[in-house]
């Protein structure tokens, strides 16, 4: 586009675009954000605003639309989530002395990774910035979650980076141009090459570190990743306009320090989200009763991250053991608590309102009784934490001085600063807080000069101050009134007295809001050297508030500790799966034992016998107790776990050109391949989308390789009733199975898991309680009966097992085929005497 034919304006405007071009610029024109062009076209789709053309430029209409700048922070959250990334241009001359265009710059970026203000972000969830860069089968990670400063590293197989992003579930990832990423269900951002470049990236990190090299944090001899924490750092920096110096350190991510979980577990056991991709009812939802968005990030976090250390774990029950009595005193303490996490961040960045800072100073001057509340708890991990809750009194003391005990909400608007710390701001403030007393004055002096009793002498923000008169009096104001503005029954003017005093006043309001604002920004100043301790107490806070969740969440749903033991055992007494327990009047309770001796349960029953709740219950109470959280069983027993694998249930995945049994076997595929002798695998029914015999085939193989080789703790559940004589070959094999009985042609689920293989399968009869016509439910079980007496006969395949002998099917007899056909419940009792001589007859 040909510059020179632009008006000075857009000139302006296009240069800047030019630097933002994959970018929403919000270009500031007094008080509203200003979008032109494609911009426009673009947002006002999004936002369902009004998209109009004014003025030219080159000739051209200058489609333009708009939003007030009081009201960004809406608009702009409603881009993030669209995964839109925006530039922020603010004015920054002065429009009194600028001979053109005003001049402005891009002072911030807003895109979905790099959110810090709390109106753009979910308050019970981190937002992570992640960089990847790979090379071959290797791959490096690096993620930021910018609102807390926590920086993150790490190296892992390309096999792993599907997990790795169903773990951390990203905003925001940002990539090399030539990189691939598998598909994913969030914003990502191809950056040059040259972002990632090694030697830069290092010296980029021990900058923003201070220190000589990076061997202090553990990744020294880290490529891949050291080169996509450089890129993230780079744009990071970018993206706020300004250094991030609360991001202080980076930790390298030990994948073995935890309990693995794959993507597709994560998302079988519904813990932060529904298979429908709904926020509730999951596991998250059920255990977070913390009173603080920072312990509700904290357990997002935790139940992401189950542990492997038995001391940590220990600790955390210990904790969760002691604060059982006290959990809703401190729960109550803790309500009142504001983000410090987010809070320090915004100090950090310069962009904390005076409302934050507020919050703050109350926050810090209610730990003492926090501190005082469990002086006497006898965890150890409580005492840890309890010792960072003393904040240093120095901090209280700048907030309390500096700050009005209800500052304003906007800076700008004045009122933020204490009267008494500075003798210049109380000296203006005097000269607004005794205008009113001269208003009154004047009002006075001037009704009795003009004899007008009903004049009045006020102020507002468009025109200053004003004598005001009705239009019937009007012709009784003195020669020195001069008329600043008519209205349709009154008339305003300015005297000389009154416009001299307006000058005083109102340059003393702006001179007080400009001394308010240096004021505030010394105060930012003077609190940079505690954003460190901040951090350690908002940490301290999130520990504390989940760990009393958990102890709440015990007494209130009955719970029970866990037992780690160094035996191969996995043993639960009465467990619950804890979700679905909070869903239904009565949950039917149930035992699993696990060992050396007894490494896989065949688990047989009907369809809605509640297998898959079984399966799934054991790995949630194997996960929560990973986490330090009591348990939904009367008592359990664990043994080391490395490892929880799901195959349960499955979809297409369109998107990658995958069928539903090829996503069962690549499921299938990572258990095998990954799964040790410390993993929990939990199998649902594989084989069930090919033939008969070729899934009947799988699943028995799969299960042998699993005893054989994994030799893992598993829960198999299936309907192919032939795997449960695997139990002859495998000792190590027992058949359980989900129990049910029929009644009145119907069936009742008692949904307690016993010993031994099922008896049937009861398809017929759920199909019927699902609502399927009776008249095909009564040609399926003709067709059932045909296909059981004549399946061994007909076979060509025959049994996996064993030779089955030539079956003959002998005449039946007409009544036993009469009777099959009574429908009981159809007859009337004329029509069912009838039917009854008639099989006499027959008889």
């Amino acid at each position: 586009m040909n510059l020179e034919k632009q008006t000075p304006m857009m000139q302006q405007y296009l240069r800047i675009k030019a630097r933002h071009p994959d970018m929403l610029l919000f270009y500031r024109m007094g008080d509203f954000y200003e979008l032109f062009h494609d911009d426009a076209v673009r947002a006002a789709k999004l936002l369902d605003i009004t998209l109009t053309q004014r003025g030219a430029s080159n000739g051209q209409p200058i489609k333009m639309a708009g939003v007030p700048y009081h009201a960004a922070e809406q608009y702009l959250a409603r881009l993030v989530k669209l995964g839109e990334s925006i530039a922020i241009c603010e004015q920054i001359g002065d429009p009194a002395t600028s001979k053109g265009p005003v001049e402005r710059k891009v002072v911030r970026i807003v895109t979905p990774g790099t959110l810090t203000d709390s109106a753009l972000l979910d308050e019970k969830r981190d937002n992570l910035l992640l960089a990847l860069h790979q090379r071959e089968n290797e791959v490096g990670l690096a993620w930021l979650n910018l609102a807390s400063g926590k920086f993150f590293v790490a190296e892992t197989d390309v096999h792993n980076l599907a997990a790795e992003l169903e773990r951390l579930q990203p905003s925001e990832i940002l990539l090399a141009e030539d990189a691939f990423l598998p598909q994913y269900k969030t914003a990502s951002k191809t950056l040059p090459a040259w972002h990632f470049e090694e030697e830069a990236a290092r010296r980029a990190l021990c900058q923003q570190f201070a220190t000589h090299d990076l061997a202090g944090f553990g990744c020294n001899d880290f490529t891949l990743g050291l080169q996509a924490a450089g890129a993230l750092l780079g744009y990071a920096k970018l993206t706020q306009g300004q250094g991030i110096n609360h991001v202080r350190s980076m930790q390298v991510y030990a994948a073995e320090r935890y309990v693995r979980m794959d993507a597709a577990t994560r998302r079988n056991l519904e813990i932060t989200q529904t298979l429908r991709g709904e926020p509730a009812p999951t596991l998250l939802s059920l255990l977070d009763t913390c009173a603080t968005h920072m312990g509700s990030r904290l357990l997002h976090h935790w139940l992401h991250h189950p542990l492997r250390d038995r001391a940590a774990l220990q600790a955390r029950l210990e904790a969760v053991e002691k604060l059982i009595a006290p959990c809703l005193t401190v729960h109550n303490q803790l309500k009142s608590c504001v983000d410090i996490e987010r809070i320090t961040t915004r100090i950090a960045l310069r962009s904390a309102r005076p409302r934050d800072l507020s919050g703050l100073r109350d926050t810090l001057k209610q730990l003492p009784q926090l501190h005082s509340l469990i002086s006497n708890n006898a965890s150890s991990l409580v005492h840890r934490l309890r010792a960072a809750l003393l904040p240093d009194t120095a901090l209280v003391d700048l907030l309390q001085k500096t700050l009005k005990d209800e500052p304003g909400s906007i800076l700008r608007e004045g009122g933020v600063i204490a009267d008494g710390l500075d003798a210049e701001l109380d000296e203006l403030r005097g000269i607004q807080t005794h205008c009113g007393d001269f208003l009154l004055a004047l009002e006075s002096r001037e009704r009795t000069r003009t004899g007008i009793a009903t004049l009045k002498v006020e102020y507002n923000r468009v025109h200053g101050f004003y004598i005001e008169v009705s239009q019937a009096q009007s012709i009784h104001v003195p020669d020195d009134y001069r008329r600043r503005q008519t209205l349709k029954n009154a008339e305003r003017y300015i005297t000389p007295e009154l416009k001299a005093f307006e000058d005083k006043a109102l340059s003393a309001n702006d001179r007080a809001l400009a001394r308010e604002k240096l004021l505030y920004e010394q105060l930012l100043d003077q609190l940079a050297p505690y954003i460190a301790p901040l951090q350690h107490i908002a940490a301290a806070i999130a520990q504390l508030d989940v760990l009393a969740a958990f102890a709440e969440r015990a007494t209130t749903l009955n719970y029970s500790a866990p037992v780690f033991s160094d035996a191969t055992v996995l043993r639960i007494n009465k467990g619950r799966h804890p979700v679905v327990e909070a869903q239904v009047e009565q949950f039917i309770a149930n035992d699993t034992e696990l060992n050396d001796q007894r490494q896989m349960l065949l688990i047989t029953g009907p369809n809605m016998g509640g297998k898959s709740t079984y399966m799934r219950q054991v790995a949630l109470i194997t996960l929560l107790a990973h986490c330090g959280s009591f348990i939904p069983a009367s008592a359990a027993v664990l043994g080391e776990i490395d490892q929880i694998f799901t195959r349960i249930g499955a979809s297409d995945d369109l998107a990658s050109g995958r069928t539903t049994f090829m996503v069962e076997m690549t499921e299938a595929a990572n258990i095998l391949h990954n799964a040790t002798e410390h993993s929990l695998v939990l199998v649902d029914e594989i084989g069930r989308g090919t033939s008969t015999f070729d899934g009947l085939a799988l699943a028995y193989a799969i299960a042998r390789h699993l005893l054989q080789r994994n030799r893992s703790y598993t829960l198999f559940a299936t309907h192919y009733f032939e795997l449960t004589r695997l139990h002859e070959e495998f000792q190590q094999l027992a058949n359980v199975h989900l129990a049910a009985i029929e009644h009145q042609h119907s069936i009742i689920f008692l949904h307690s898991v016993n010993e031994g293989a099922a008896s049937q399968s009861y398809g017929l009869q759920v199909a019927a309680l699902a609502g399927v016509p009776s008249e095909v439910i009564r040609n399926a079980k003709k067709q059932l009966r045909a296909l059981e007496q004549n399946s061994a006969t007909q076979s060509s395949q025959g049994d996996l097992f064993t030779a089955i002998p030539e079956v003959i099917d002998p005449e039946e007899h007409p009544v036993l085929g009469a009777l099959r056909d009574v429908q009981p419940d159809e007859l009337s009792p004329k029509a069912a005497l009838e039917k009854l001589y008639y099989l006499k007859k027959l008889a």
